[in-house]
């Protein structure tokens, strides 16, 4: 049975005493009838929180690809880029020198291999008609294998030159925020070189240190929440646990994965996981019916008599559902108003026309 906290001054008795005659109080004193909703004990999930940091699941450094001088760098550090967005520019007098070369040598190439193809149509006929010896028709052949490999060839570097050409326009590969730019206008690259750093904030992973002797059951549920700084709750997308603990602190590094989307969190935040690891019996009331005052929690209790009292309570982690597990302070089958705010109104209500009897 929980200990009940009841405080004398906040307990208002409506009933009037038998015999007692009265004027009946104008309509618009009369209080607003209070929403109240009955605390039933529910079985809810166990769970184990602990304290972890989020992390960016994509995290990479862009780096050049081909050759060139820097021209334009159209983000910064801080930055939101969309993906394919343009994040710098190279000089490509080079490359499209590369991709024009490379046309006029497939021209050629195709050219060759359209007047070889006529000879080789003209030696068949002669061959098929038994009039010149396999040799030349075997050379023939040949000849026309040669120039369809030089056009392959020539097509491919031709290939290579625009991808090369393509290199001098570097695209954010998904979108995010840009944490580092490492080079600047006028520098010169090479392939390889780092340009700039960025993280996506839509794909991020909470990384949490759980001490040995409760990976146990956490292991076996394999379920988890996780719990941003402004109160919202999110299921785990997957749960990763490591097949060994680390020999100094005695810990598991697990990582979860919160869902993709953007929750306006950033990696390096601290989060709370909250764990599965087993099932309790609990007495449930909604979030939104709790009364915070400083650290003190409570709730306004009406009787069947409609007699308000604010009661203090000793409250549990909210559930995913916004429940509230009430460790202390209310008895099953009480009923609780769901509007806290109304309730002190109608409970000053009440008050104020007590102390005019």
């Amino acid at each position: 049975m929980p200990t009940v906290m009841r405080f004398g001054p906040l307990l208002i008795t409506l009933t009037l005493l038998s015999g007692a005659t009265m004027t009946a109080p104008a309509a618009a004193d009369q209080p607003a009838p209070l929403s109240t909703v009955v605390a039933e004990s529910a079985s809810v999930a166990r769970e184990a929180a602990f304290d972890g940091t989020l992390e960016a699941i994509e995290q990479s450094t862009v780096a050049a690809q081909t050759r060139g001088r820097v021209t334009e760098i159209l983000y910064d550090i801080g930055d939101h880029v969309e993906k394919n967005a343009v994040i710098v520019r190279l000089t490509g007098t080079e490359q499209r020198a590369q991709t024009v070369a490379a046309k006029a040598v497939l021209a050629e190439a195709r050219t060759r291999l359209a007047e070889v193809q006529l000879t080789y149509a003209r030696i068949k006929a002669v061959y098929d008609k038994k009039l010149i010896a396999k040799a030349d028709y075997d050379k023939a052949a040949a000849d026309l294998s040669a120039a369809r490999a030089r056009v392959d060839a020539a097509r491919a570097a031709l290939d290579q030159a625009r991808e090369d050409l393509g290199y001098t326009v570097v695209r954010a590969p998904y979108p995010g925020i840009v944490v580092a730019r490492l080079v600047q206008i006028g520098e010169t690259v090479a392939p390889g070189k780092p340009l700039m750093t960025g993280v996506s904030l839509e794909r991020l992973r909470a990384v949490v240190a759980i001490p040995q002797q409760h990976v146990g059951p956490l292991r076996k549920h394999r379920k988890a929440r996780i719990i941003l700084p402004d109160g919202r709750s999110l299921p785990a997308e997957s749960i990763r646990f490591p097949p060994t603990a680390d020999p100094l602190t005695h810990t598991f590094q697990v990582r979860v994965d919160l869902p993709s989307g953007d929750y306006g969190a950033f990696p390096g935040t601290l989060v709370k996981i909250a764990f599965v690891s087993g099932e309790d019996n609990r007495l449930l009331i909604p979030e939104t019916a709790l009364l915070r005052r400083g650290e003190l929690t409570g709730a306004y209790v009406v009787d069947e008599q409609g007699r308000i009292e604010l009661r203090y309570l000793r409250v549990g982690t909210p559930t995913a559902e916004d429940r509230v597990p009430v460790l202390a302070g209310l008895d099953a089958g009480e009923r609780i108003a769901t509007d806290p705010i109304a309730a002190a109104i109608a409970y000053k209500q009440t008050d104020r026309r007590e102390e005019t009897r």
